[in-house]
């Protein structure tokens, strides 16, 4: 009975192992496209208030922690990765005790993780800045606005986590809802505390925590009030072993995989750190117009886990090729109308930020050159999501470590000492990209042959 109920609730939501792929690739995408740019907005308007009505100290230190933010928050979103595959492999193949398992693991893995990050990030916010090199002027903003984020971590993971439980069960427009409440309500806290109250990195610190507890608070809601496989009963949640090792084999390596990405973006903050105020600043702003290719292109990955996840533990392997060759179709197309968008209008986007004219031209700089080389992103991170929705996280963890992590320490080390320009520190940014993307397609290839076409007649 229960199993019937579960595959009549997986037609009338999202069954993803059926009908015509594109619709529903965009019906998915989209919403997640959404979400990734509205909460990139709302963070905006942490640095675009503060540059507007606080200080280009204020606004550099908010920008400057962005690296090390992404270090221990994306590491455990990577995770969330884990539970999606295992969520949407077991509604695949109607599994509805695996799934109720792997819903309830997700959430005390997530409370338990954003304590443990809440408290690791208070401790180390000193000592992380001093290692960064932020300029005496930046730095007790920094550490200020460093230590207040954490301290929302455990709300912060506990959203992306009931996401991740909402996306493997086909609906991406729960968690798009509840971002845009909370959302809208940083950005209203920001402004009432800086303008009102004149508080400056303390105040954007405050409002992103109070916002990120609005959302999670709110997704949590939902879930109680869900009569699908994804109900969530709080006084059941707890951690399955098995659940658990499977979340962690999956997850870890796409953790890993974003870590290393931080890491490497920490060396780098470090190197423009070395420029100046001004470069820091210049960075911080245009990282706020290019990144929104990048969400259009990563709504794209997330969604060839989940689609993957669900074809493959359905046993539709013939799906799981048709998938990734038609989302890296849409996905590319996406990224390079809105690549040409943000290029047209990066100077006025800009001046949203700052008033200092070279500070615009510095950062003009830096999102061209990210931008131009958008298509190698396309590549390298949806057939990462292709090969983490087989099961295959460790592949493109381990390429992004030699080829992203490595190629980018090595120059900052190396050849940015000699040739110490703004130039030289962002070209390694489609250097990295293009040494990575060569290795991830052939990973990829080998996974897929050795996966999805151990049928003869398989056309690979």
């Amino acid at each position: 009975m229960e199993n019937r109920l579960l595959k009549k609730r997986i037609t009338s939501e999202a069954d993803l192992t059926v009908g015509s792929i594109v619709d529903k690739v965009l019906l998915f995408a989209i919403p997640l496209m959404l979400t990734s740019m509205l909460q990139q907005l709302f963070n905006a308007t942490d640095v675009a208030v503060v540059g507007k009505f606080a200080s280009m100290e204020a606004m550099a230190a908010v920008g400057s922690n962005t690296p090390v933010v992404s270090l221990l928050i994306n590491f455990f979103v990577g995770v969330s990765v884990g539970s999606n595959v295992l969520i949407s492999r077991s509604i695949g193949a109607r599994d509805s005790e695996k799934a109720k398992s792997a819903v309830r693991t997700s959430m005390a893995l997530a409370l338990t993780a954003g304590v443990f990050i809440a408290l690791l990030g208070n401790l180390i916010a000193s000592p992380i800045i001093e290692i960064l090199g932020v300029p005496a002027e930046v730095k007790e903003y920094s550490v200020t606005y460093l230590r207040l984020y954490f301290s929302g971590a455990p709300f912060i993971l506990l959203y992306n986590f009931e996401a991740a439980i909402f996306r493997s069960n086909g609906n991406t427009r729960t968690p798009l809802t509840c971002l845009f409440a909370g959302g809208v309500f940083n950005v209203a806290a920001n402004l009432f505390f800086v303008l009102v109250l004149g508080m400056d990195v303390d105040g954007v610190a405050i409002a992103t925590v109070l916002a990120n507890v609005i959302s999670s608070m709110m997704l949590l809601y939902f879930l109680r009030k869900e009569d699908s496989i994804i109900h969530v009963n709080v006084a059941k949640i707890r951690i399955n072993r098995d659940d658990l090792a499977t979340i962690l084999k999956i997850g870890m390596p796409a953790g890993l995989q974003s870590a290393v990405f931080s890491i490497s973006n920490i060396c780098i903050q470090s190197g423009i750190n070395s420029l100046g105020a001004d470069y820091m600043a210049a960075s911080s702003a245009a990282f706020n117009i290019e990144i929104f290719a990048f969400f259009v292109v990563n709504s794209f990955t997330q969604t060839l886990v989940t689609f993957i996840g669900q074809n493959y533990g359905a046993g539709k392997y013939a799906r799981c090729r048709e998938v990734v060759r038609k989302t890296l179709m849409v996905s590319w197309t996406f990224a390079m109308v809105l690549s040409v968008l943000l290029l047209v209008f990066a100077r006025p986007l800009l001046g949203l930020f700052t008033n200092e004219p070279q500070v615009i031209e510095a950062g003009m700089l830096r999102v061209k050159v990210i931008l131009y080389a958008e298509t190698l992103n396309v590549l390298m991170d949806n057939l990462s999501g292709a090969m983490r929705g087989l099961g295959k996280s460790l592949i493109p963890a381990l390429t992004t470590l030699i080829c992203v992590c490595g190629v980018r320490i090595i120059w900052v080390f190396t050849g940015f000492q000699i040739y110490h320009t703004w130039m030289s520190i962002m070209m390694v940014f489609p250097v990295s990209w293009a040494v990575n993307t060569v290795f991830i397609v052939i990973g990829y290839i080998r996974t897929r042959n050795r996966m999805l076409c151990a049928d003869e007649e398989a056309s690979c």
